[in-house]
């Protein structure tokens, strides 16, 4: 396992809807692998392929603290089944380092897809991790969480992410 580079705002990668899963290999294995070091690395909650430059539909997460093991969840080909409920709460992402913003996302989801085996899983998150599975699939939907900002917000933030991530780059 070594930890990837993650991707940051502004690379084209991050706006592509992933592409689904269709043979769960060596490669894709390693992938996961990789994605949970990076996650942990980073440090971050969850983490989907393609902030690490792969256009799989997949997403790793822990919402523990102390990277407890039997928290990792691997979810291939994501879907929502249910979602219910609401609360805001400040938001981050490993891609837009240093900029938070609150978001009011479900309080309650339950996603079905496939665990790293390729068997059926279907599972239930509320508060964090809710937001965390809502947060990854908006990745694996080319969406960011300034995505779900009124236009007003989504303005001032975008200006600033302009100046951060490419003036500095000339």
């Amino acid at each position: 396992m070594a930890p990837r580079r993650i991707v940051t705002y502004g690379t084209p990668i991050l706006r592509q809807r992933t592409r689904e899963v269709t043979e769960l290999d060596g490669e894709l294995q390693q992938l996961i692998d990789d994605m949970v070091e990076t996650m942990y690395a980073a440090p971050g909650v969850g983490l989907a392929a393609n902030q690490v430059g792969s256009p799989h539909r997949l997403f790793v997460a822990n919402p523990t603290d102390s990277h407890d093991p039997s928290k990792l969840l691997v979810v291939i080909n994501p879907e929502v089944v249910e979602s219910d409920g609401e609360f805001a709460n400040e938001e981050g992402c490993l891609s837009i380092p240093e900029f938070r913003e609150t978001v009011v996302r479900a309080r309650r989801m339950v996603l079905r897809g496939l665990d790293r085996e390729g068997r059926p899983l279907e599972v239930e998150g509320r508060d964090l991790l809710a937001r965390i599975f809502q947060h990854e699939l908006d990745h694996l939907n080319g969406l960011f969480f300034l995505d779900r900002l009124s236009p007003a917000k989504r303005d001032i933030l975008g200006r600033k992410l302009k100046k951060a991530f490419f003036e500095s780059a000339t």
